[in-house]
């Protein structure tokens, strides 16, 4: 659910700000307080914002109304944005497996013209991060929660070749080449 930008009290570099990111709604789930004269329902969002380069960030908000639980939802995934690299602007450096409570997801990267596989929640991340050729798979724990928390657990691990050599003291080509061979999938990284 892509909105446009917000105008009411932020001005110009809210706006130019807000332009560059886009929002996905992931869940929405309505709650009910039981009080002395029946039930008060509330609303609460589970939303993914990123800018298709490499940025994405996911926000939890609460609210009596929908859209109100949208818009604080995604001012939270907004305040904690996590870069994750790309190979070619296109896909994962390497697999990762990611967990967050009983939630397991497995994140394989995949040749161009893939497409994104991936379950509802961990298609909305990879939509907002910029992937587009990526092979995911969730186990355990189905509550979106918890597969979008597993989902970020597995990008926060994602390295960068660049990254990778100079902590061995290596030259990337190394890395790369290794990785092309197939005889270091994980592209240097240890599990």
């Amino acid at each position: 659910m892509a909105r446009g930008p917000q105008r009411d009290r932020g001005g110009r570099d809210r706006e130019e700000r807000d332009s560059e990111f886009t929002d996905k709604l992931v869940h929405i789930n309505r709650v009910a307080k039981v009080v002395k004269g029946g039930k008060r329902f509330g609303f609460a969002a589970l939303v993914v914002v990123g800018d298709l380069k490499g940025r994405v960030g996911f926000g939890h908000g609460k609210a009596r109304e929908v859209p109100e639980a949208i818009r604080k939802a995604t001012e939270a995934a907004k305040r904690n944005l996590l870069r994750v690299p790309l190979r070619d602007a296109r896909t994962l450096h390497h697999d990762t497996v990611g967990r967050h409570g009983s939630g397991k997801v497995i994140l394989r990267s995949a040749p161009a013209g893939t497409g994104i596989i991936a379950g509802g929640a961990m298609r909305a991340v990879f939509e907002m991060v910029g992937v587009q050729d990526v092979v995911a798979k969730s186990m355990g724990s189905t509550n979106p929660y918890n597969v979008v928390r597993a989902t970020f657990d597995a990008l926060k691990l994602q390295e960068n070749p660049r990254a990778v050599a100079a902590r061995r003291n290596k030259k990337v080509s190394d890395i790369v080449s290794r990785r092309r061979d197939g005889s270091a999938i994980d592209a240097g990284v240890e599990a």
